[in-house]
């Protein structure tokens, strides 16, 4: 089966999205069509989907953003039987964008896993999803029990529920046998991951869009977007808006016009987390201008990391969630290495103080100090994330963690805090 091209607008990824369940094969196929011929061989697709890439532009979803054609082209390039890994680890409690993706469209994301197995010859294809993601972890069950047998050997591995668990190798040392947490690799990951043999770890939305790139091509997936990082994207948008969810944008979109389809705010916005918990904090008058692009958040010293907006409206104090955040962050740590195991719990606990007013003169200089000292110095990225989220708030909230450092506790610290966690969940996605 075929479908001519659709017209480059959207939805793309969330084509054909209807009720609370999966889109089942056939379904799918009448939305997306088949694979064409060259993205179901093995061998003689590397260089036709390795030249639609590049075309395309196409960076990776899942928040270093590093150029997919050139993943793909040293996967393929490397020695020995491969293997493909689809990351639907999504330890972000702010984030919904990969469990939606895997629980409402899984046959995407599985086209474009076999798609970059023939690309690089791999014989296998593991999905690993997070075990606590019950909804995602049958959806794709059952879209695996729908295929034709042939081909790559695709299972589907769950991985233990964590913040870094998601991290490409804490990925591969629990499908290993290990303990979900991220290890220094003896060799790079495309030459020498799971099992020794080279592995492309990709996550499941850049996966998604490369089902759509191998059957409507490069030009197609670039005629929406910024033309530095083209194409679309998903945001997970929480907080003070209307209608709080995931939503798919061209790349480039302002936070303004997000908010917008949100339903707009629901209150006065003091400030927008970008990128999530390893993310940036912005002042709502610069937020609102900001556009959703590399280029568009890099003078505010953002990314979209892990696709993450959420509106913090004035009326919630900036003090406590920080400071929950903080110490949830803190019992994320690995345990692998100083900075994360005593560095972050020394800035939770003098931000704890701070709420309280019992941090004492120049608590506030002191945690800045303690988080530069942490960024850089892990054994994983971990701290740089929990640094960056912490100096950021050190700055946009600057006179509110002053006063309370002076006064202690004001009436909105009552309120239950706004930012989610595994124990707070974000609202699931309509």
């Amino acid at each position: 089966m075929s479908v001519s091209a659709p017209p480059a607008t959207l939805p793309r990824l969330l084509a054909g999205m209807s009720g609370d369940g999966p889109l089942p094969l056939s379904r799918h196929l009448e939305i997306h069509g088949s694979l064409p011929a060259f993205a179901r061989r093995r061998g003689d697709s590397a260089l036709a989907l390795v030249n639609e890439l590049e075309r395309s532009g196409l960076r990776g979803r899942g928040g270093a953003g590093f150029p997919t054609a050139t993943k793909v082209t040293a996967v393929a390039a490397a020695r020995g039987r491969a293997i493909v890994v689809a990351n639907g680890c999504e330890g972000e409690p702010a984030s919904l964008k990969d469990r939606l993706l895997l629980e409402r469209v899984p046959h995407l994301v599985i086209d474009g896993a076999l798609v970059a197995a023939h690309a690089v010859e791999a014989t296998d294809v593991l999905l690993a999803v997070d075990e606590s993601a019950t909804r995602a972890v049958r959806a794709v069950d059952r879209a695996l029990g729908e295929l034709t047998r042939g081909g790559p050997h695709v299972q589907l591995v769950t991985v233990p529920a964590g913040y870094v668990t998601g991290q490409e190798s804490a990925v591969l040392n629990s499908l290993a046998g290990g303990p979900p947490k991220p290890m220094a690799m003896a060799a790079p990951i495309y030459r020498r991951g799971l099992r020794g043999r080279p592995t492309l770890v990709s996550n499941v939305e850049t996966l998604a869009h490369i089902a759509l790139i191998a059957r409507h091509g490069g030009a197609w997936f670039r005629a929406l977007g910024a033309p530095g990082a083209p194409g679309s994207t998903l945001v997970t948008v929480g907080g003070a808006v209307a209608y709080p969810g995931v939503f798919e944008i061209e790349t480039g979109t302002t936070v303004a016009s997000l908010v917008e389809a949100a339903g707009g705010a629901t209150a006065e916005v003091r400030a927008f987390l970008i990128g999530g918990y390893a993310g940036t904090w912005v002042p709502a008058d610069l937020g609102y201008q900001l556009a959703l692009s590399p280029e568009g958040l890099y003078e505010a010293g953002a990314s979209l990391g892990s696709g993450v907006v959420f509106a913090l409206p004035s009326s919630a104090c900036a003090a406590t969630e920080i400071a929950f955040i903080a110490r949830w962050l803190s019992g994320q740590s690995a345990g692998q290495c100083g900075p994360c195991v005593h560095g972050l719990d020394a800035v939770a606990t003098a931000l704890e103080q701070v709420r309280g007013g019992a941090a004492g003169e120049g608590a506030l200089a002191r945690i800045g100090r303690w988080a530069a000292l942490a960024n850089g110095r892990g054994a994983c990225t971990h701290p740089d994330g929990a640094a960056r989220f912490v100096t950021s708030a050190l700055d946009v909230f600057a006179a509110e963690l002053a006063d309370h450092a002076r006064r202690g506790t004001c009436s909105a610290c009552a309120q239950r805090h706004l930012l989610p966690t595994p124990t707070a969940p974000a609202r699931r996605a309509a």
